[in-house]
């Protein structure tokens, strides 16, 4: 047993995630001489949604419902908020200037070293918890503050730190681009996965839910490319999810929010932000993959 589950439940989902690895890696239909890379990349991203909820029908048969309903809000808050890291991705590619195919590689590198680390930090938060019960007023604090962020810093990109901006063409090597995928995407964590944390503390529920959407990103990145500078309104929207997910974490004690209210109120939240996006149309566009004049 490992933190509660089988080791045969842990080897066959990291099997699985590599399978799956593979498999993106693989597929035809990459770079600048695929016909419809952009609806290719949305095809996938529909097939990872699949797979990651067939495994939540497949915990709510192993671990039960509660749980599964918990790797749905996990991963639904992962994805979400994974949408920051896209700009940034689109901003490190941008100041490297570096090729859709070598974009690809080099999230593909990305996300295998985001499972590593996601591990570590989903392993010190959950140990955390279930040591020190008053630390979940420090990560409900701690969420609180990174929602007023999103909402003061005007818009997503604004939480771009300034080094990305100054980033300097690589010289053939995609290390220091993956360096740069790498370490942004940790900075990110430290905010999503105390969120993860604020609806579930089982460590296999939380791991999994937060690797499955991570798995998505890459190919959710490139379908999304083109339509980023559109969700104009997308700090408010995370912004208010993440001040959901504080007060959620800070009033455990003394309320108890079911996880199907907590995930409609997300969905809600999400969905508010889509549609006032989408009303407010027409804004000034910036590069995406298809424009930015790469070699």
């Amino acid at each position: 047993m490992i933190a509660g589950v089988s080791w045969i439940w842990w080897l066959g989902f990291h099997a699985a995630v590599a399978a799956l690895l593979t498999i993106d890696f693989l597929l035809p239909g990459r770079g600048p001489e695929a016909r419809r890379p952009q609806a290719f990349a949305w095809i996938w991203t529909a097939v990872l949604l699949i797979a990651s909820m067939s495994f939540a029908a497949w915990v709510a048969i192993a671990i039960g419902r509660q749980s599964a309903l918990e790797f749905i809000a996990g991963y639904a808050i992962e994805t979400s908020l994974s949408i920051d890291n896209l700009f940034v991705f689109l901003v490190i590619f941008q100041g490297f200037r570096i090729s859709e195919k070598r974009q690809h590689t080099a999230l593909l590198w990305g996300v295998a070293g985001a499972v590593v680390l996601r591990a570590l930090f989903i392993a010190a938060g959950v140990t955390l918890i279930q040591r020190f019960d008053w630390i979940t007023w420090i990560f409900g604090l701690f969420l609180l503050y990174a929602a007023f962020r999103l909402v003061r810093g005007g818009s997503a990109k604004a939480a771009i730190p300034d080094w990305i901006r100054r980033l300097q063409p690589a010289k053939g090597s995609l290390l220091p681009v993956i360096l740069a995928v790498e370490l942004t995407d940790l900075l990110f964590a430290v905010d999503s996965i105390p969120a993860v944390l604020a609806v579930s503390h089982h460590p296999f529920v939380v791991y999994t839910s937060n690797i499955a959407a991570i798995l998505g990103l890459r190919s959710l990145y490139f379908a999304l490319a083109t339509m980023l500078d559109r969700l104009r309104y997308l700090h408010y929207g995370l912004g208010a999810m993440l001040a959901f997910v504080a007060l959620k974490m800070l009033t455990a004690h003394w309320i108890d929010i079911p996880i199907t209210l907590s995930l409609a109120i997300m969905g809600a939240i999400l969905a508010i932000c889509a549609i006032v996006s989408w009303i407010a149309g027409n804004h000034p566009h910036s590069p995406g993959i298809s424009d930015q004049g790469m070699h």
